[in-house]
């Protein structure tokens, strides 16, 4: 059993992130284990969350993953935790666009059995209070909210009639914060500025928002909640333990099992000669490159690699032994000049996509792969050229491969997610990655030899056998 909580708002901007991160890391200074999850696939939030808990933040994202994979991948993150706290997305009952609640927080409080915490942005309003929380509290009775979190309050006499108010509507409130400049996250084109970009400042950050809450919440009653929550009738997600099944149904080995590995977590079985060398993946990060989800890297670990990251901001060169290259999301329109700079790193990479060699580029990998990025030069592996726009392309996508790739046969299909505000011309290549039927029927990204290079962003624990893919031809 994993106590926990989920912290969710009627709205974006009523301040979730910095409660959940604020809870995670006063709970953390308590002593607690505590484990961060965030619903939907957010990549920048989970960073703070790691910067409040010292445990990696994980993301439950229903649509990409599928509702069978949030409580494992709960129970995985939380394993060996005292309490677990899952920051919701958007507004409580906001999920994906025509899917009905599927991949909204309330659905995913709804898997994992949790009380949920509503933060309310309380700045504008009195007793209409107790109509909201009222309406969100009756709107579905299998969420359980379990009390309110009052924020932005300006005054004593403000508290006082908000608390009255909330006084008849039979839901308790478990803290009330005023504002605080000094908890405030600086924000930009894509959201919140990311952990590895403004790390002292962070810190900081994270101290003052654990302070606001330790100061304005009853950390008691909330503790008390969360261990209200019953246990989970769920087995804990492994990467890459058990069989895969082929479209046509044969069972065979997994590709750790193939290559002599053992079944738990990619640890390798006492050495035989005969074995091959575990492969070397090179995965990108750096204040460039901080989107990615923690159990990418754990299938590429138990799909037999040896995963390592390195710094294309510092490191002129892969990674020793580098058999494949994973580039993720982030920001490389921030740091266009430096990345065009170091100039050994971007011929190397290049070198490697001439060998043949599996490349994976996830849309701020798909623009450090192009000719340009503004005018400036980048790798140069793809016949494209990449801008900044003034349009924000976001949201979920269901995808099917286009051609066969080191990552998907041609006509598998995968959920993901689009998030940038640049285009690529052209946006596709002569073999494209992925055909999209959503929001319109389109092509996209490239397939060149050993290179896959498009704006979607993939979850592999909700399709495992990307990675076991990836790793097969890495080998």
């Amino acid at each position: 059993m994993v106590a926990r909580l989920v912290i969710a708002a009627p709205s974006s901007g009523a301040g979730k992130t910095t409660v959940a991160t604020g809870l995670m890391a006063a709970f953390a200074g308590r002593g607690l284990a505590v484990s961060p999850h965030k619903v939907g696939p957010d990549y920048i939030d989970p960073g703070y969350h790691a910067l409040a808990t010292g445990r990696p933040g994980r993301n439950l994202d229903a649509y990409m993953c599928g509702t069978g994979l949030i409580a494992p991948l709960f129970l995985h993150g939380a394993r060996g935790c005292d309490l677990a706290v899952v920051e919701g997305v958007m507004g409580l009952y906001d999920g994906a666009a025509d899917q009905g609640e599927l991949a909204s927080t309330a659905q995913v409080a709804k898997l994992l059995k949790a009380p949920v915490v509503l933060v309310v942005d309380a700045s504008s309003q009195s007793r209409s209070v107790a109509a909201l929380v009222h309406g969100f509290a009756s709107w579905d009775p299998e969420v359980r909210i379990g009390g309110v979190i009052l924020n932005k309050v300006a005054t004593d006499r403000h508290e006082h009639l908000l608390r009255e108010a909330l006084g008849e509507s039979g839901v308790p409130v478990l803290g009330v914060l005023r504002r605080a400049p000094a908890v405030a996250t600086p924000s930009r084109h894509l959201g919140l500025v990311p952990v590895a970009e403004r790390q002292a400042q962070a810190v900081e950050a994270v101290a003052a928002q654990a302070e606001q809450v330790l100061a304005g919440c009853d950390m008691d009653a909330l503790l008390a909640l969360a261990r209200s929550a019953p246990s989970l009738d769920a087995e804990p997600w492994e990467p890459g333990v058990g069989e895969r099944l082929h479209a046509g149904g044969s069972v065979v080995p997994t590709l750790p099992q193939a290559l002599g590995f053992a079944r738990a977590g990619g640890t390798p079985s006492p050495p035989r000669n005969d074995r091959p060398p575990r492969p070397v993946v090179a995965v990108a990060g750096g204040a460039a490159f901080t989107f990615s989800y923690a159990e990418h890297t754990e299938l590429l670990q138990a799909a037999g690699a040896e995963v390592v990251t390195f710094d294309p901001l510092r490191d002129e060169a892969l990674p020793e032994g580098t058999r494949g290259l994973v580039i993720g999301g982030g920001f490389p329109e921030m740091y266009g000049a430096e990345l065009s700079a170091n100039e050994p790193l971007r011929k190397a990479v290049a070198e490697l996509a001439a060998s043949g060699a599996p490349v994976a580029a996830e849309c701020a990998g798909l623009l450090y792969l192009a000719r340009s990025l503004d005018g400036t030069p980048m790798c140069g592996v793809l016949d494209a050229d990449a801008r900044m726009s003034e349009r924000l392309t976001l949201g979920y996508r269901e995808a099917v491969a286009v051609n066969d790739s080191v990552l998907a046969p041609a006509g598998a299909r995968m959920r993901g997610h689009e998030f940038h505000r640049t285009v690529i011309e052209p946006g596709a290549g002569p073999l494209a990655a992925w055909g999209l039927r959503q929001p319109e029927r389109r092509v996209e990204g490239f397939v060149q030899g050993g290179v896959h290079a498009s704006y979607v962003h993939t979850h592999w624990a909700g399709s495992p056998e990307v990675a076991a893919r990836f790793v097969g031809h890495c080998a």
